[in-house]
């Protein structure tokens, strides 16, 4: 490990001294993006992220940098795909309400796509890219662009996330799942390199064999839990159980693939620290050991650009799809508990939160509404909240012949809400994303859609609210093409949420936490969708030949941003794109005096009022907060303007309730 740091920051010191200015005989630029999910630029330390702090010293630290919101995975890998928000991508992952789509998803399972679906899996991504005509996004991509100009390609690592760069199969893929071209596959086989088992179930029966050696490169063992089974454990230390998976790909990349393919445009997706602080909790000891596997990983690649003699010519570009929180309700309600001997204990005030998940189409299904999520039966008994006096917010019941469940014996809290075929009237399908959630009406009927936005703002759990264009006018609501989310295509929901949070309050020693939807129906204390700072801003870092040295970027920047960075560095041009090449951060680029920044903050026209404020404590909303009645939220923006082109960016959104 000491001699990987070493190189490392050899590597820093080798590139330093590169000229800035690009030789005639200089060789082609080359650009590694490495997308740290969920990374927090606050996580990065020299304890735990050496090799990420140096290179974030000795490059640009872009210090205001923005997620898209919905600060999804999926949402923000269709902005660096194409440097367009949702409303002209149109694509709005994770979770999905596609019901025309038919196909299989990567294991070869036939998908039911009248539920929502997760859309984190590359054949899922290609069942939807056929019902929508073959336009997965509605405009052409970074890595289009490149390989209609010549430039070899390579996207790796998380499942659907790095797929998503090159649906179009343009270039080589090699995911949790996949690998593309047939011709690729054969070539890792030949080289002893493992493929991940579901990869021949992308091509033709027979065309794509497992060796016998193979196993299973990319499987994950499933998080230490709690006595009951379900809730995981945040005081495990076992480390991150998701290394393996991550250090395959990137051993790949660095053994193989580099040397050998030498991609000029690499994407290298790593699922941590994101998957194990959704497990276990930011600020966790195997949250922590994710980050520090992430930074040896990004250690060797740097270590392979300089063995390579490819330093002078590489840009190395880190960056983070979103924020993260940990999971949470307002610890006044559900006060944080010690845990001992695998049993959640009494109240503590150093301890561990024990709320902070809401199934929202029951909370509908309580206030009278017709709602579907098209989760199964649900059993989460810390996450869904522990009172004050100890009292579950749900009880526990079991299933004792399968009618409910469909398995003898299980325990459940919340029975299955499957959308049916047949949707009666006034439906409301619940897309369940985490810190945000989607609400499709399917009839359109604007009474239904106020009538359900005016018992979203009774339910302290939900944060701002944002509606179809079509719906205008709504007290306590924006329309969706503020935020760059309404899409001409129809594709958008006709209701965005964010859930409550609060962007101060510390657990497991990190400040931020937030409720959330119940995503995939899993036990999560940490999650990420929300419209919170935490969430929202996210990490950025680049360095090599073409950015300033030691500089601390002020000016604001998005994920949006980063195709058209890198499309500049290649001599690529973007049309579409809707976000900017950050110029005042490269050598040859602009001077911040170029640049206006103005802070704005935004309301909806009228407030609620005459709001009955029910409480988390209580799904049937019997519990109130009888000191307010009003409802509204504040959207905090920044606009940057430059070359007679404005560009806005989102900081957060706070429900307002008085």
């Amino acid at each position: 490990m000491r001699q990987k740091i070493a190189a490392a920051i050899a590597l820093l010191q080798f590139v330093g001294c590169a000229t800035a200015q690009r030789r005639p005989d200089a060789p082609a630029r080359k650009v590694i993006v490495v997308v740290w999910d969920g990374m927090r630029p606050d996580a990065i330390d020299l304890a735990d992220t050496p090799n990420l702090a140096r290179l974030r010293d000795a490059g640009v630290d872009f210090a205001d940098h923005h997620s898209t919101y919905p600060t999804f995975t999926m949402m923000n890998s269709a902005s660096f795909a194409t440097g367009a928000f949702p409303d002209v991508a149109g694509y709005y992952g994770n979770v999905v309400w596609q019901p025309g789509a038919n196909g299989r998803d990567s294991g070869g399972k036939q998908v039911d796509f009248r539920q929502p679906v997760f859309s984190e899996d590359y054949a899922i991504l290609d069942d939807l890219k056929e019902s929508w005509q073959g336009r997965l996004l509605l405009v052409d991509t970074l890595f289009d662009v490149a390989q209609k100009a010549g430039i070899s390609t390579l996207t790796l690592g998380k499942n659907g996330a790095a797929y998503l760069q090159d649906a179009s199969r343009g270039g080589m893929v090699l995911d949790e799942r996949t690998v593309i071209p047939l011709s690729l596959a054969k070539e890792l086989q030949a080289a002893g390199i493992p493929l991940p088992v579901t990869a021949p179930n992308t091509y033709a029966a027979g065309e794509l064999v497992l060796a016998a050696n193979n196993g299973s490169p990319t499987d994950v063992k499933p998080p230490h839990r709690l006595n009951d089974g379900v809730s995981s454990d945040p005081t495990d230390a076992a480390g991150s159980v998701y290394k393996a998976e991550v250090e395959y790909v990137i051993n790949a990349y660095v053994d193989y693939l580099l040397p050998q393919k030498r991609p000029r445009l690499s994407l290298l997706w790593l699922r941590d620290p994101d998957s194990t602080q959704h497990a276990y909790g930011l600020g966790t000891p195997n949250a922590r050991d994710a980050l520090r596997s992430a930074d040896a990983l990004l250690g060797r690649v740097l270590v392979k650009v300089e063995q390579l003699g490819e330093a002078d010519s590489t840009d190395i570009i880190v960056v983070s799809d979103h924020g993260h929180s940990n999971l949470s309700g307002p610890t006044g309600l559900f006060p944080l508990r010690a845990i001992r001997d695998g049993e959640v204990a009494g109240v503590e005030g150093s301890g561990h939160p024990v709320s902070g998940l809401v199934r929202l189409a029951d909370l509908l299904r309580r206030g009278g509404f017709t709602a579907f999520d098209g989760l199964g039966c649900t059993y989460l008994p810390v996450a869904t909240g522990i009172r004050g006096d100890g009292a579950r917010v749900y009880p526990s019941s079991t299933d004792r012949d399968g009618s409910v469940c469909g398995k003898a014996g299980q325990n459940y809290q919340l029975p299955p809400f499957k959308v049916p075929a047949q949707l009666p009237a006034n439906a409301l399908v619940v897309a369940v994303n985490g810190g945000s959630d989607y609400i499709y009406v399917p009839d359109h009927d604007p009474s239904l859609v106020r009538k359900t936005v005016a018992f979203l703002q009774g339910r302290a759990e939900v944060g701002a609210i944002f509606v179809d264009d079509r719906y205008r006018g709504i007290s306590g609501t924006m329309a969706l093409s503020t935020i760059h989310a309404q899409n001409a295509a129809g594709r958008n929901p006709d209701i965005i949420l964010s859930y409550d949070f609060d962007e101060n309050a510390v657990t497991e020693g990190v400040r931020g936490t937030e409720m959330a939807g119940m995503l995939l129906g899993n036990n999560n204390r940490g999650m990420h969708g929300n419209f919170s700072p935490r969430d929202v801003h996210n990490t950025l870092i680049a360095f090599g030949p073409d950015f300033r040295r030691g500089f601390k970027d002020p000016l604001p920047s998005g994920n949006v941003d980063l195709a058209p960075t890198v499309a500049r560095i290649l001599g690529l041009a973007l049309p579409r794109a809707q976000g900017r090449p950050l110029l005042e951060a490269m050598v040859d680029g602009a001077v911040l005096g170029d640049y206006r920044v103005a802070a704005e903050v935004m309301q909806p026209d009228a407030p609620a009022t005459g709001v009955v404020i029910r409480l988390p404590t209580d799904p049937d909303g019997k519990e109130i907060d009888s000191s307010k009645n009003s409802y509204t939220f504040e959207l905090h923006t920044k606009s940057l303007t430059y070359g007679g082109n404005r560009y806005r960016y989102f900081d957060f959104a706070k429900a307002i309730r008085r």
